[in-house]
């Protein structure tokens, strides 16, 4: 994912409210939203060179999302997967220990209970969300981005005004305003490199779900929804 916002207890009826723009080259294959068969009660897309993912729910009451951290340098390949990041956490509530041995990311796990963010750049950082909505994208934590503040003042406007069903939330995913530059849009059209999917989960205070996602093609048109529902455990 290249630029994600998280809301915790912002929405009287959905207090988990996940949302984002995964950004990748075209060429790159990937399945679709789905529920996995090798890892039981995960639903995910699919990075097929990776084997991992960049947003996703498991059955058992997790989620989780990625974005990478840009590295002048380009990734390192010998560093593993940071997709493997997510599916482990899914699979098996597995937090990442060694964040060196990854390329530069940002990633938030959590629960109903809580939700937490870890990243390796500049330096190793964990720490618990607080309640409110936090923006993530392409660069450390805390640094300005124009894609991660203008999807927050849009979350902050969509709640202002009343914060109807969590699918809205797919409106401000699609923003295209061109004041800034093409690749800094919340939504990049690029034929080459831009806006595969956009991802919305939601869990209401019941632990009732759903994860719903809408692909692109390489034109910036689109090319296929899905939306799964899960139940939660509650008290979690």
């Amino acid at each position: 994912m290249c630029v994600v916002a998280v809301g915790l207890n912002i929405h009287p009826e959905w207090p988990l409210l996940v949302a984002g723009n995964r950004d990748e080259f075209h060429a790159r294959a990937s399945d679709p939203l789905h529920i996995w068969r090798d890892a039981m009660g995960i639903i995910a897309g699919r990075d097929l060179v990776s084997g991992g993912t960049w947003m996703g729910v498991s059955q058992a009451g997790r989620f989780a999302v990625v974005t990478n951290i840009r590295d002048p340098d380009g990734p390192d390949p010998s560093k593993k997967s940071r997709g493997a990041l997510v599916a482990d956490w899914l699979a098996d509530g597995a937090r990442p220990k060694e964040l060196d041995g990854f390329n530069p990311f940002n990633l938030i796990i959590g629960d109903m209970a809580q939700a937490e963010y870890f990243a390796n750049r500049p330096a190793p950082v964990r720490r618990v969300l607080k309640t409110g909505i936090q923006l993530f994208s392409n660069a450390p934590d805390g640094e300005p981005w124009p894609r991660k503040d203008r999807l927050e003042l849009a979350f902050a406007t969509w709640l202002t005004n009343g914060a109807g069903h969590p699918e809205q939330i797919f409106d401000l995913l699609a923003d295209e305003t061109d004041d800034v530059p093409a690749m800094e849009r919340i939504f990049i059209r690029n034929p080459v490199y831009g806006t595969r999917c956009s991802t919305v989960i939601a869990v209401n205070t019941q632990g009732a779900g759903f994860i719903s996602e809408r692909r692109f093609d390489a034109q910036g048109a689109a090319a296929g929804e899905t939306r799964l529902a899960f139940d939660w455990p509650i008290g979690m």
